[in-house]
């Protein structure tokens, strides 16, 4: 579990970094900013999502993912822990019009960053390397990275996104725990398709952040589920149409 905490540790203390840059900024800096980390998501996510290797499992686990999320109102639902999390925080009596305010869009940015630092290959490996190996070199790569990310987008959306941190803390250290019993069943086919889907959810935060379209993020994350259940069946089933 060290690796874990090493990473939330990063999460936390690029926050902290983001969140006295912001404080010094204008709004239209903000802007610049947001704009910015908006690119780089989506560079990060287009690279992500270009690692699949059936097209098929990754167009029907992103649109079956979709329909159920939607139907679920699961982006709704992590919005709503977003600000029960956000009570927590102190808010701000005053601010002026140059300004920016910490709290502003709290759970929006718990939200992305919590997808941002999650989804993704360097997760998982990570994860169960620390776990079966006790090699931390990749989830130590990944906290410099998620360090860097946590900077701008706390400067771009406010503190929420240092509340990732419990997200990123569940979420690999539940892996990390289980992986002696995961780790069979994930092969490289199995992570580079969840690195393809993975890459379309980061992709969609690209887009909210340079503002082009509204998307409910979370609402695409069922197709994590889907992108596991389609490699998984993959071989039964070809051998059972003898294929």
């Amino acid at each position: 579990m060290l690796a874990v905490f090493v990473n939330c540790a990063a999460i936390v203390f690029g926050s902290i970094i983001g969140l006295v840059v912001a404080g010094r900024m204008s709004k239209k800096m903000e802007d610049v900013i947001q704009t910015g980390a908006g690119f780089i998501t989506l560079v990060i996510g287009l690279q992500m999502a270009f690692k699949y290797e059936n097209i098929c499992f990754l167009t029907l686990a992103v649109i079956a993912g979709g329909i159920v999320g939607t139907v679920i109102d699961l982006d709704g639902k992590i919005l709503s822990l977003g600000k029960l999390l956000e009570c927590l925080v102190p808010q701000k009596k005053s601010c002026s019009e140059n300004c920016i305010e910490p709290n502003k869009n709290f759970a929006y940015a718990f939200l992305n960053a919590s997808v941002l630092f999650c989804v993704g290959a360097m997760a998982i490996l990570g994860s169960f390397k620390a776990g079966i190996e006790k090699d931390y070199s990749i989830i130590f790569t990944k906290s410099i990275l998620d360090g860097f990310m946590a900077i701008s987008f706390t400067a771009a959306m406010g503190i929420g996104t240092a509340f990732s941190a419990i997200a990123v803390f569940l979420y690999q250290g539940a892996l990390t725990l289980l992986s002696v019993a995961v780790q069979p069943y994930v092969s490289d086919v199995m992570l580079a398709e969840l690195t393809g889907s993975g890459g379309v959810l980061i992709c969609m935060i690209g887009v909210n952040l340079i503002g082009l379209k509204k998307i409910k993020t979370a609402n695409y994350l069922p197709a994590v589920i889907f992108t596991v259940v389609f490699v998984l069946l993959d071989s039964p089933v070809r051998n059972f149409l003898g294929m």
